[in-house]
């Protein structure tokens, strides 16, 4: 019985772990959308690497926004 809660417990807690997921980031630049897809990555990951992007975009076009989806 005691094994049984043991993995009962285990299971429960690896289902808070954070999954890794497919991602979009889209930019709209100079009124152009560009899409970057990042497949197996954290949505924290996800957030960072989109912010790159918009970092990067701005450089061509102060306006640019790009957006997680």
């Amino acid at each position: 019985m005691k094994k049984l809660s043991l993995l009962c417990a285990v299971l429960f807690a690896l289902s808070f772990t954070a999954c890794k997921k497919d991602y979009t980031c889209t930019c709209t630049t100079l009124g152009q959308d560009s899409i970057s897809e990042m497949t197996n990555v954290s949505k924290s990951d996800a957030e960072d690497a989109c912010s790159a992007l918009e970092t990067a975009a701005q450089l061509v076009d102060s306006d640019a926004t790009c957006t997680l989806d």
